[in-house]
């Protein structure tokens, strides 16, 4: 049986992992006769929002504990991630992305990868292991391949113009489809970056897992 491990970044769109993109990735997982592990990073999140009045709340949360929400409390820290024992990556989005992973929601195309994260990212490249990243994931491509490496977020014009400069090379995509870049055994979709619904976000998280894990030796 593959093993899939799965990164969240929190729990919530606006300030961890894209809840829907979380669950269906997992489940995709599963059904594809996989099985998966949970991790995250045992961080203080950037800031916390009201997810109904979108406004910060002042609270303070921890990225760890917020994922737990997620997968029923099945998570372990980040750093207990051992690429050797998994076959592919997965990452789901949400501006917990790009605000906890790394600081592009700040900083743009200037940004910086968080340590644990980045670590992890290049264990599968060095170790050549297929990954899945979507949604806003995809901005910490360029950092963990390096140069060239094909990837989507979509369409978005100012994001797409960000991960080029930061030298990855940004391709459109429809929501319901992905990017596929063979020479590094990645694939990418857009996800919530265009889903409108769960069908449009399902359809694509779809493909990712199965080629994803098609790629996986």
């Amino acid at each position: 049986m593959k093993k899939v491990a799965v990164i969240l970044s929190g729990s919530g769109v606006f300030d961890g992992a894209e809840v829907n993109e979380a669950v269906l990735t997992l489940l995709h997982i599963a059904k594809q006769g996989a099985s998966y592990e949970c991790f995250a990073p045992d961080i203080e999140q950037m800031h916390t929002i009201n997810h109904l009045k979108g406004e910060e709340s002042g609270d303070k949360r921890n990225v760890l504990e917020e994922a737990a929400r997620i997968t029923r409390g099945e998570v372990k820290p980040l750093t207990d991630l051992d690429s050797s024992e998994f076959d592919a990556l997965i990452l789901p989005g949400g501006f917990g992305v790009a605000k906890n992973f790394c600081d592009f929601a700040v900083k743009g195309a200037d940004m910086k990868v968080n340590d644990q994260v980045l670590k992890v990212g290049k264990a599968f490249v060095e170790t050549k292991k297929p990954a899945g990243y979507m949604c806003i994931s995809p901005v910490l491509l360029p950092h963990i391949y390096g140069k060239g490496v094909k990837v989507t977020i979509g369409n978005d014009g100012e994001v797409a113009s960000a991960i080029n400069k930061m030298g990855g090379e940004h391709v459109n995509c429809g929501v319901r489809d992905i990017v596929v870049d063979d020479k590094h055994q990645l694939v990418t979709t857009p996800a919530y970056m265009l889903a409108e619904n769960l069908p449009d976000a399902e359809e694509g998280i779809s493909k990712l897992v199965e080629k994803v894990l098609y790629m996986a030796a």
